[in-house]
């Protein structure tokens, strides 16, 4: 297994890192550890996890992923995994996380401490704001409305308090997820301006069909600022395995949990989908692992994201970190890209 630095902090972590959103509602601690124990004994050093999780977000459900992840990490040599855990942002309900989450300084303790203490540990590697304080489209939205700006704390507020908590032990460094440009340039020169922890890294969709990290600057922003990304949904909700294109019904979030699916119900997607499960099987390529390496291979990623539902998934989903997809079939991609073009989700 490969390692990369993420960004400028010296942690070194596996290009493959497994994301743990199933954990609590989809899979049981049993299946959670075994995946974890599945994941470490193969390469992967790199733990991804959200106090709103698992999804979909419920107030009985809230925080039971990290309590998975704390009651195995507790048995483990803290420093052989680097795990990564996010902060909830504002605007999408769940008022029973502090009443309703926001990015201020009192709720970025709160949250830190209510992470740590299901953790089980007394750091975590990486700690990420989910989703920004401030109004962006985001998670199915395409289009930037002005007039939904809302009061929001600062940049520079939210990233004082973030290097609060690298001052005192409890995080190693800070990254951003569902950001924009705008976001990261923001951070960054908060950073430099008041002397503050650089963000390393950013993590947002990004696979076959959504590839607006490259076209809308911030695969620029990533190279300048050397903030790698951490791309999640490298099989867009399984769409990218094939599975629903032979059974619509296919076990899968989309089919249980049936609202994740209106972001992918958009133009192209059944023809792309087709598209890239004929690519991969001429060139004697799982699907899934076509579509990971794919992620992995981008000069701006640092580690890709991976979830599973079994240890089925998870191997197969690991060992695309040894496949190399060659020049032909990335302009195959390209050009598929360009033939059947899909909408951002």
């Amino acid at each position: 297994m490969e390692m990369r630095l993420l960004g400028d902090s010296g942690i070194a972590v596996s290009s493959i890192c497994l994301g743990t959103m199933t954990f609590g509602q989809q899979n049981t601690e049993a299946d959670a550890h075994a995946q974890l124990d599945f994941a470490v004994a193969h390469g992967v050093n790199f733990i991804d996890a959200a106090e709103m999780y698992p999804v979909p977000p419920k107030a009985e459900t809230q925080g039971r992923t990290e309590s998975y992840i704390g009651s195995w990490l507790a048995r483990q040599q803290r420093d052989s995994v680097v795990v990564a855990t996010k902060i909830a942002g504002p605007s999408r309900g769940m008022k029973w996380m502090r009443g309703g989450p926001q990015i201020n300084a009192s709720q970025i303790r709160e949250a830190i401490d209510g992470s740590l203490r299901r953790l089980q540990t007394d750091y975590v590697d990486l700690y990420q704001i989910h989703w920004p304080e401030r109004y962006v489209p985001i998670f199915g939205e395409r289009h930037y409305d002005s007039t939904q700006q809302h009061a929001a704390e600062s940049i520079e507020h939210q990233l004082r308090a973030l290097g609060e908590l690298v001052q005192a032990g409890k995080v190693r460094a800070i990254g951003l997820s569902n950001e924009t440009p705008y976001g990261v340039m923001a951070f960054a020169q908060a950073a430099d301006d008041y002397g503050l922890p650089r963000v390393v890294s950013i993590q947002n969709a990004y696979h076959l069909m959504n590839r607006t990290f490259e076209t809308g600057g911030l695969a620029e922003v990533s190279a300048q600022l050397k903030i790698g990304l951490l791309p999640y949904s490298p099989l867009a909700f399984g769409l990218l395995t094939g599975k629903y294109l032979t059974n619509p019904q296919a076990a899968g979030r989309l089919t249980e949990f049936t609202g994740f699916g209106q972001r992918y119900a958009k133009p192209n997607v059944a023809e792309a989908t087709r598209a890239y499960v004929d690519l991969a099987k001429q060139n004697g390529l799982s699907p899934a692992q076509m579509a990971i390496a794919f992620t992995r291979q981008k000069p701006f990623t640092t580690s890709v994201i991976i979830g599973a539902t079994n240890l089925g998934q998870l191997a197969e989903n690991i060992e695309a970190a040894d496949v190399i997809l060659t020049p032909d079939v990335l302009a195959e991609i390209d050009a598929i890209d360009q033939r059947w073009p899909t909408p951002a989700p």
